[in-house]
């Protein structure tokens, strides 16, 4: 692509799904206030509430009516428009909602061909695609998640830190490993983000350090977790969290001076840091002759190993 194209330095999406197949572990809570963080720095954020629970539309205050297009329509009509789907809730975050009858979207899609792509298919008609995207999947490892998988390139995984979520940690892996040698091969899983954390008691330093040990023995394995790490700073255990759900605003508006809008306001920070960061390593190789992008299989960017999303 030559320099003087109009396209050479469009800014690409950087795709999230934020996945844990145990419920409880601060998974939403994470999607939402991860996406409202971001847009507050000014950059274009794009939520996608893919949980038949609707816990995401709920925390921003949406409730769709019966006329209204959610995720539901775009995984079950082929000819529904992402862009109709969009709910704008402030500026720079948009919301596709959720709603209670996309717990039988499995069930309809069951007999469909490439059940597992609908998703992706339907975001690529997006007319203005969002910086950031972020997916908030259901406490499974079903077809919705599949769906996620197939139409984004980073994994996040929201955990706390304790035994039996460390565990769930191998089974998502060994999906996302599925996933990746399948349907979606540019799959990473990029980070660990650590939620209602008290990292003073001794299960929550064993935990993490497993986890570091773990991540840092798999750099040199062509598994998609390679580059993977557990973030910091932790998001710590904060009451006004759990409360913001039930006013329907993110922890920015309900208590913006607490902990947890700290923590989520650094995570933020931290993502559109490494963001900028990546963009402005392959800008550098492009205007040097050297382009750091080659078109990937599935329409997107294959970057070089070194800049892998999540990368230390």
């Amino acid at each position: 692509m030559p320099l003087n194209d109009p396209n050479h330095w469009r800014t690409p999406t950087r795709s999230i799904a934020l996945i844990n197949q145990k419920g409880g572990v601060g998974k939403t809570t994470t999607a939402v206030n991860l996406a409202a963080g971001v847009a507050r720095l000014g950059r274009r954020a794009l939520l996608i509430d893919l949980d038949p629970q609707a816990h995401a539309s709920l925390h921003l205050g949406a409730e769709p009516g019966p006329a209204d297009l959610t995720v539901y329509d775009l995984l079950i009509d082929t000819d529904a428009r992402a862009d109709d789907a969009i709910i704008e809730i402030e500026p720079n975050l948009q919301l596709i909602p959720s709603l209670v009858d996309l717990a039988a979207a499995e069930t309809e899609l069951a007999s469909e061909p490439n059940r597992q792509d609908r998703l992706r298919r339907s975001l690529a008609g997006l007319q203005a695609p969002p910086e950031f995207l972020f997916i908030d999947c259901p406490p499974s490892l079903g077809l919705l998640t599949l769906n996620a998988l197939a139409a984004v390139r980073e994994v996040v995984i929201p955990m706390q830190a304790h035994f039996l979520a460390l565990q769930g940690v191998g089974k998502l892996l060994e999906t996302v490993g599925l996933v990746g040698r399948g349907v979606n091969p540019q799959l990473v899983v990029s980070s660990v983000v650590l939620t209602s954390h008290e990292e003073q008691t001794t299960l929550a330093k064993e935990i993490v350090a497993d986890l570091d040990a773990f991540f840092a023995s798999q750099r040199q394995t062509d598994n998609p977790w390679r580059s993977a790490r557990v973030r910091r700073p932790a998001i710590r255990r904060n009451i006004k969290l759990a409360e913001c759900p039930s006013f329907g605003k993110t922890i920015f508006d309900y208590a913006p001076k607490c902990a947890g809008a700290e923590d989520y306001a650094s995570l933020a920070q931290s993502f559109v840091r490494e963001w900028d960061s990546l963009l402005e390593r392959i800008r550098e190789r492009r205007a040097s002759g050297n382009d750091a992008e080659t078109p990937g299989p599935r329409g997107g960017v294959t970057v070089p190993d070194e800049d892998r999303l999540g990368a230390s």
